[in-house]
């Protein structure tokens, strides 16, 4: 079923990660039946949106053989941009907002793009260095004061709220599908095509496995890199809205920092820091593992400093799955060094 759905045989990591994500949903379940509801499914999918929509554009960079940690500060410097010139010009519209964070996000990854190829720079280097420019920048041009729900477009505030389906509660509230359900699915569709279906993604692959190699057959390593770098932009700018409008809250200080844990979750996906491996499935499931522990443990009865013991322990057995994987791999093709 799985071979006739993704056209290939899913790889040990992503059966490792479905092993971990089953046997902890019927831990939880078994502990705390009330685990087992819609309400909870759909609070699980709405918290993690953004952190799918970060992980994809992190994973187009990771195969091209990139790194970047600034999309967090792109996502608050272009979904804040937005709101301002949202409330300036009057114009309440919610695509319009997408526009412009998504147009500002791809120019600022595009400065990504130009620091690393150009200068022939560490891209975890430019980027953390940019990570401050982008935020730095945006809080001497556009300040950092917070809007309230009651103070934001109301056009943000009615997209972080509005659902596919609503249910009521037995407390008399509400809970349904968020409509970013269906925006992840789409941007998701739109990266495989990118990857598994356009000419550019089996370029994006050969870069990340041999830069050196893939400019001696003739593709344009500049050109690859800038559109890797300007599409993580892009969704990370889209995300800012999306963010601000989940939280039905505009806090542009609320956003950086969490870049650790998103490139965590796809490197648990099968994702590598040395470029030409990782999948959408991996990343999903990466995420999927992330937002349960930080979603599911008070189930446990647990608290939040857990969250971060159970994600070190999954990182740490995902790092050397991948290392022993490769190892033996090496050993296969008689290849020998630092594996």
């Amino acid at each position: 079923m799985f071979s006739r759905l993704f056209h290939r045989r899913a790889t040990s990591m992503e059966k490792y990660l479905v092993i971990v994500v089953i046997a902890y949903i019927a831990l939880v379940g078994i502990k705390n039946p009330l685990f087992f509801s819609l309400e909870t499914v759909f609070d699980t999918v709405r918290s993690g949106s953004t952190m799918i929509l970060f992980g994809l554009g992190l994973l187009v960079v990771l195969i091209c053989g990139g790194i970047d940690v600034s999309f967090t500060a792109i996502a608050a410097a272009g979904g804040y941009l937005a709101v301002k010139i949202l409330l300036a010009s009057g114009i309440d519209n919610i695509l319009l907002a997408c526009a412009i964070a998504g147009l500002s996000g791809c120019l600022m990854g595009l400065v990504n793009a130009v620091l690393v190829h150009k200068y022939k720079l560490h891209a975890l280097i430019v980027t953390l260095g940019t990570q401050s420019v982008f935020y730095g920048g945006m809080a001497l041009v556009l300040g950092t004061k917070s809007y309230s729900a009651a103070e934001m477009p109301k056009s943000m505030a009615s997209f972080g709220s509005a659902n596919i389906v609503s249910f009521a509660a037995d407390d008399g509230s509400s809970y349904g599908l968020t409509v970013f359900f269906p925006i992840a699915v789409v941007i998701g569709v739109l990266t495989w095509f990118i990857l598994y279906r356009w000419r550019l993604g089996r370029e994006i692959f050969a870069v990340g496995s041999d830069a050196d190699a893939a400019s001696r057959i003739g593709i344009n390593v500049g050109l690859v890199r800038g559109f890797v770098y300007g599409y993580a932009g892009l969704l990370a700018g889209i995300t800012g809205v999306i963010y601000f409008s989940n939280l039905r809250f505009v806090n542009p200080t609320g956003l950086v920092g969490s870049e650790l844990f998103v490139l965590a979750a796809v490197v648990i996906g099968g994702a590598t820091l040395t470029g030409g491996e990782g999948t959408i499935l991996g990343t999903i499931l990466g995420v999927t593992v992330v937002q349960l522990f930080q979603n599911t443990l008070v189930f446990l009865g647990l608290s939040a400093s857990f969250n971060n013991f159970f994600f070190g322990t999954v990182l740490l057995v995902t790092l050397a799955t991948m290392y022993l994987r490769k190892r033996r791999a090496n050993r296969e093709n008689l290849v020998f060094g630092n594996a």
